[in-house]
């Protein structure tokens, strides 16, 4: 069996863009501090920086994307790109899968942002899904970082793919370090 005809869903930030890179720049604006002041090793809702709250975590989320464009700034992780075209040129089906739409009122931006990102940086996708209930969209096997949605995706049986990082370091099997690990467990998936 091969990935052609298959339904690859992957998440965006901490997958295939640097969220956390990007954002850690912005927060050193945002809290007037020197970048080296924030560690480069995060948990999930960055308390390691000081948010200690959501609203906290929401104020700088909404400073970092109407203010900064984190969305369409973010750099690219090494390997998506490359990585993402051949599963795409060997007939997968990609289906980027978000959930950039939390905080209300910035949505446009948000959207537009990520459409242009995805273009600039020449990621292959066939469907866009703007969702935080990633299960719902149907994919044969998921990229995900996120360490809530790879267990909850997990927890109902579908395979899933732990891109690694920080926030993630107490996720099980399979995990992968870079796009190249990815692309090769994939096929191991299909392939095996």
């Amino acid at each position: 069996m091969s990935v052609e005809h298959k339904i690859i869903g992957v998440d965006l930030d901490g997958v295939c863009a640097d969220f956390y890179g990007r954002m850690r720049e912005i927060a050193a604006e945002w809290f007037e501090c020197s970048l080296d002041d924030l560690p480069r090793e995060v948990s999930y809702g960055l308390a390691e920086w000081g948010v200690k709250t959501p609203e906290q975590y929401g104020s700088l989320h909404r400073f970092a994307v109407l203010q900064r464009g984190l969305f369409e700034t973010t750099p690219i992780i090494p390997g998506a790109r490359k990585y993402l075209r051949m599963l795409s040129n060997e007939k997968a089906r990609i289906r980027i899968i978000t959930h950039r739409l939390f905080i209300n009122y910035f949505h446009r931006a948000a959207v537009s942002q990520t459409i242009d990102w995805l273009d600039k940086n020449g990621i292959p996708y066939w469907d866009l899904c703007f969702m935080k209930d990633k299960e719902q969209v149907g994919a044969d096997l998921y990229i995900e970082d996120n360490p809530q949605n790879v267990e909850s995706l997990r927890a109902k049986n579908l395979v899933t793919i732990c891109f690694a990082n920080s926030t993630n370091t107490g996720v099980a099997e399979p995990r992968v370090q870079s796009w190249q690990e990815a692309y090769e467990a994939i096929h191991r998936h299909f392939d095996g």
